[in-house]
C-alpha cells in the first residue's frame, strides 16, 4: 500500500508538471503571436504621402511665431493687439492631419481674419515675375507695400508647409506642387491672401512687371492676372500705374505698347480704371543700376526709351 500511495503522488506531480509546462508553452506562444501581430501592424501602418516639392519648413512653428513677433515689434507696433500664438494655431489647424490636395478656402478663413490689417491708400504695389527687384525696392522705399510686406505675406514668404493624414500630421519630406494638385496648402493660402490684398487696395495702385520675359509681361495665368486684377475695387482705386521694367543688359521683349500690356490695359479699362504705363520707371531703374553701375544701360541713369 505505501508503494501504491507513492506512485499516486508521483503521478499527481507528473500531471501537475505537465500542466505547468503546457501553460508556459501557451503563454510563450501567445507572446510570440502578439509580437508578430504588432510587428505586422507596424509594417502596414499608413506612410507619408510622397510629392515632388520640398517638404514643410523645419521648425515651422518657431519660424512663424518669430516672424509674427518681429513684424509687430519692428515694422508695425500699431498691430500690437495681434495674437501671434492664435495666428500660428489657426495656420496649423488649416492643414495638419489633412490630405494636402483637399485644402479649402474655409480652412484658412480664421487665419485671414486674425492676421489681416488695413493697407494705407496709394501704397499697394503688385508684381509679377519681378520678385527680387520689387522687394529690394520696397525695402529701400517704405512708401510702398507688396503682399509680402503685410503680416500674412511676411510670415509665409518663401516657406513651405503641408499636412498628411498619418502621424505626426505634418509632412516634412515633401509637399505637392501646384501641377500635382490645385488645392494644395500653399496655393490656396496665396490665392486667398492675394485676393484680400487686392480688395484692400485704395487710391493709386502700382504694378511692377517684367518686360524682359519673351512670353509677355502680363500673364493671365499669374496670381496678378487671374486674381488680383479682378479683385481691385473700382470704387476704391482711382488709378493703376504700370511699371514695365527690363533687366539691365537683358532683352527688351515688351514695352508699354506691347501685346500683353495692351491686354492688361483692356481688362483694366473694362473695369473703369484709369491707367498709366511707364517703361523702366526711373526710381526702380536707379536701384537696378546700384548693382550694375558700369553697364551701358546705367551710365546716364536715364530711361532706356
Amino acid at each position: 500500500m505505501p508503494f501504491q500511495r507513492g506512485s499516486a503522488r508521483t503521478r499527481q506531480h507528473t500531471v501537475l508538471l505537465v500542466g505547468i509546462a503546457v501553460l508556459l508553452a501557451a503563454l510563450v506562444l501567445a507572446v510570440v503571436l502578439a509580437s508578430l501581430l504588432t510587428h505586422g501592424k507596424q509594417e502596414v501602418s499608413p506612410k507619408m504621402l510622397k510629392w515632388n516639392d520640398r517638404g514643410t519648413t523645419k521648425n515651422l512653428q518657431e519660424v512663424i511665431l518669430g516672424r509674427c513677433y518681429n513684424y509687430i515689434a519692428e515694422r508695425y507696433p500699431d498691430l500690437g493687439d495681434k495674437d501671434c500664438l492664435k495666428i500660428w494655431e489657426s495656420l496649423k489647424d488649416a492643414f495638419i492631419y489633412k490630405n494636402p490636395c483637399n485644402i479649402t478656402s474655409e480652412d484658412y478663413q480664421p487665419l485671414m481674419e486674425l492676421a489681416s490689417h488695413p493697407i494705407p491708400c496709394n501704397k499697394s504695389l503688385f508684381w509679377s515675375k519681378t520678385y527680387d527687384l520689387v522687394h529690394r525696392y520696397t525695402k529701400s522705399n517704405l512708401n510702398f507695400l507688396t503682399l509680402e510686406d503685410t503680416l500674412l505675406g511676411y510670415m509665409a514668404d518663401s516657406i513651405s508647409w503641408c499636412g498628411d493624414p498619418s502621424a505626426p500630421g505634418i509632412n516634412y519630406e515633401s509637399c505637392p506642387k501646384r501641377s500635382e494638385c490645385e488645392s494644395n496648402p500653399s496655393s490656396v493660402f496665396w490665392k486667398m491672401a492675394s485676393k484680400m490684398f487686392a480688395e484692400a487696395a485704395c487710391g493709386v495702385v502700382q504694378v511692377m512687371l517684367n518686360g524682359s520675359i519673351e512670353a509677355g509681361a502680363f500673364r493671365s495665368s499669374s496670381i496678378f492676372g487671374s486674381i488680383e486684377v479682378f479683385n481691385l475695387n473700382p470704387d476704391k482705386v482711382s488709378e493703376v500705374h504700370i511699371w514695365l521694367m527690363h533687366d539691365i543688359g537683358g532683352p527688351q521683349s515688351e514695352s508699354c505698347s506691347g501685346h500683353s500690356i495692351k491686354r492688361l490695359k483692356s481688362i483694366l479699362e473694362e473695369r473703369n480704371f484709369k491707367i498709366t504705363c511707364e517703361d523702366n520707371y526711373r526710381p526702380v531703374q536707379l536701384l537696378q543700376c546700384v548693382h550694375n553701375p558700369d553697364h551701358t544701360d546705367c551710365r546716364l541713369c536715364t530711361n532706356s526709351t
